[in-house]
């Protein structure tokens, strides 16, 4: 079949490019099944990645998250607290539906309300008042100056204003709530039309023949097949039942970087390895005196219990034994590149010494036990990772036990499972990749105060809150001057880390794709794994 698109070759870790050709389809083998096809259901790795076939952001994403245009073809500020965005005309939904400046209004209200999943999208939307000057203008506001704009517009999804699910158009067209979340009114106007989702086996999606934007379109069909197994994605590789996987297991890596018939692609992601703990109640659930009674006080309250949990932790030990080398010891929300990191924030030594003095000066010198909980099927290695950690733990006085769990579930729990729809555990292992590129998305989202009427701690699962750390953030995000604005957030990042150690940073991924030869990947730092960024060799 002719094909539209061309695709430019790009530098890959393993495997020389040559000039692409075209391409019919491609079949894709995932770690991990959304959990949802609502755009606004929850802001995860997995979701974002699949949705974003169908729907499209106002600005989007390169590989290496650098901005280019998206549904809005100019921004620019017109006054210090207001952007103006010029919209692509001539963009229709997959339902031939024109696109307008009503379905920005109609998306950014539907994401800032929406109150069904376990981690909004609210961090970006709060505070941001939009407005309609035509069919293909509009202008957002913003109380302060609000320089990170562009970044923030990175990540809400525009879906059509006649998918409310209410009204006389949803009512013609039949949808329901389900529908959302199944696919069934997955109607954007991105490259790829939605198809079908079998539950637990695959998705598949087909060229969106009146697509106008920038995202590439090299195949006719997309199928994307779940195979959360390690073994059994490498496997159907080998075997050819996929030509590419995702989340190549880093025992693999040495053996296929030598099959010649493979491709082998490999970057630093921008997510970050972390633990949170339970800050905010006075008796924890999972926290336990040494003998497993129930303790009528909760120890990670205090800095100084949870720096010595984290000097507890030997990173090298699982970069090198876990993570098979691949992978970079974490001391803040970042690694190196990333604007906003802390010059003064190093990973953490392995200290049981030093721990063990901390814990005796905080009045915990004998110790308490941990149920720590995680998700066995979501990053590379999680329940390996978690196992580590509470074998550490438990070696130096902290006996810990270890329950992992389908991400699914986990993240429901671990979100508002608990009672008032508080998070159920005490300390979990979770990550997190900045969605707009830099430090302010992760303390936002993770570190700031629980605010949900602010957009604040969406995720702050673990309910850290510092009036200081949230004023320089405050500050940090109403500066207009970048070199000023990326100190205020290292600052933030020094007291939110390296003072009241409000999560603990364990490592950076470094994530690999494989393809089949002829094929092969545009490794991202966002570690989305997107069919529009493959590749396809002569």
């Amino acid at each position: 079949m002719t094909m539209l698109h061309r695709l430019g070759a790009v530098a890959i870790a393993f495997g020389a490019l040559t000039t692409p050709v075209l391409a019919e389809d491609i079949t894709i083998g995932i770690a991990a099944e959304p959990s949802s096809m609502d755009p606004y259901f929850h802001n995860l790795g997995p979701n974002n990645s699949m949705i974003g076939h169908t729907f499209e952001r106002l600005i989007e994403f390169d590989s290496n998250q650098q901005l280019m245009p998206g549904l809005a073809t100019e921004w620019k500020p017109v006054s210090d607290t207001v952007w103006e965005l010029k919209l692509r005309k001539g963009t229709k939904f997959h339902d031939g539906s024109d696109f307008t400046a009503d379905d920005v209004l109609f998306s950014f209200e539907r994401a800032d309300q929406y109150t069904g999943g376990n981690s909004s999208f609210r961090t970006y939307t709060k505070g941001k008042t939009v407005t309609k000057v035509d069919d293909h203008t509009i202008r957002i506001s913003t109380a302060a100056p609000y320089p990170l704009m562009p970044n923030d517009l990175t990540t809400v999804m525009i879906m059509s204003s006649d998918a409310k699910g209410t009204g006389e158009a949803a009512k013609n067209k039949g949808i329901e709530a389900k529908d959302f979340n199944d696919g069934t009114a997955a109607i954007g106007t991105g490259p790829y039309t939605f198809v079908e989702w079998k539950k637990g086996e695959s998705i598949v999606f087909a060229k969106n023949e009146a697509y106008n934007g920038n995202l590439h379109q090299p195949f006719d069909k997309v199928t994307f097949k779940f195979i959360p197994a390690a073994p059994a994605r490498v496997a159907a590789l080998i075997a050819g039942d996929v030509d590419m996987i995702d989340n190549v297991p880093t025992v693999d890596i040495a053996r296929l970087k030598k099959d010649s018939k493979l491709n082998l692609s490999q970057g630093v992601s921008n997510r970050v390895i972390y633990l949170h703990m339970d800050q905010f109640r006075d008796q924890s659930p999972f926290v336990t005196t040494v003998d497993g009674q129930p303790l009528d006080k909760n120890p990670l309250k205090d800095a100084k219990v949870r720096k010595a949990l984290s000097l507890l932790i030997n990173r090298k030990a699982i970069v090198d034994r876990v993570m098979e080398g691949v992978a970079i010891p974490a001391g803040q929300l970042l690694p190196d590149g990333f604007f906003g990191r802390s010059p003064n924030l190093t990973a953490d030594p392995y200290d049981p010494k030093g721990a063990k003095s901390l814990l005796a000066e905080a009045g915990w010198g004998k110790g308490f036990g941990l149920t720590v909980h995680g998700p066995n099927d979501r990053y590379i290695n999680d329940a390996k990772i978690l196992e580590a950690v509470g074998q550490m733990f438990t070696a130096n006085g902290i006996p810990t036990k270890v329950e992992t769990m389908t991400k699914n579930v986990f993240f429901s729990r671990a979100s508002k499972g608990g009672p008032d729809n508080t998070p159920e555990f005490s300390l979990i292992l979770v990550g997190w990749g900045s969605g707009t590129g830099e430090a302010s998305s992760p303390l936002k989202s993770l570190l700031a105060t629980h605010d949900p009427k602010k957009g604040w701690g969406a995720s702050n699962r673990g309910r850290h809150s510092s009036p200081e750390m949230d004023a320089l953030l405050a500050e940090a995000l109403s500066t207009v001057d970048d070199k000023r604005r990326g100190e205020l957030l290292a600052e933030a990042t020094d007291i939110g880390i390296g003072g009241d150690q409000g999560i603990i940073p364990l490592h950076y991924q470094v994530n690999t794709w494989a393809t089949r030869k002829g094929l092969a990947y545009n490794a991202r730092t966002d570690e989305r794994t997107v069919a529009y960024d493959v590749i396809v060799e002569k």
